[in-house]
């Protein structure tokens, strides 16, 4: 079992998606991670990810995974979970 909290399991995760998206076209980056994060991450992880980089705790951030949250954030915060928008 791994020794990480979940917390830092989520960051980690961001990071991933982020390398992933790194060897992607420069321009597109940042939505694509943002897409990303609307497409497969529940709302509670968002939500939380959004608490931690508000409080400081997802310092551990990729610029690129930083970047992709905050255009989601400011994009679907008017989506409900669970819209059919969404």
């Amino acid at each position: 079992m791994s020794s990480r909290t979940i917390d830092e399991k989520l960051v980690y995760m961001a990071n991933q998606i982020a390398t992933f998206f790194e060897s992607q076209a420069e321009g597109t980056r940042a939505e694509r991670v943002a897409e990303h994060l609307r497409s497969f991450w529940e709302p509670r992880m968002r939500d939380r990810l959004f608490a931690m980089m508000d409080t400081g705790e997802a310092d551990d951030l990729k610029p690129l995974a930083r970047k992709g949250a905050e255009i989601w954030r400011k994009r679907g915060q008017a989506v409900p979970a669970h819209s059919e928008e969404e």
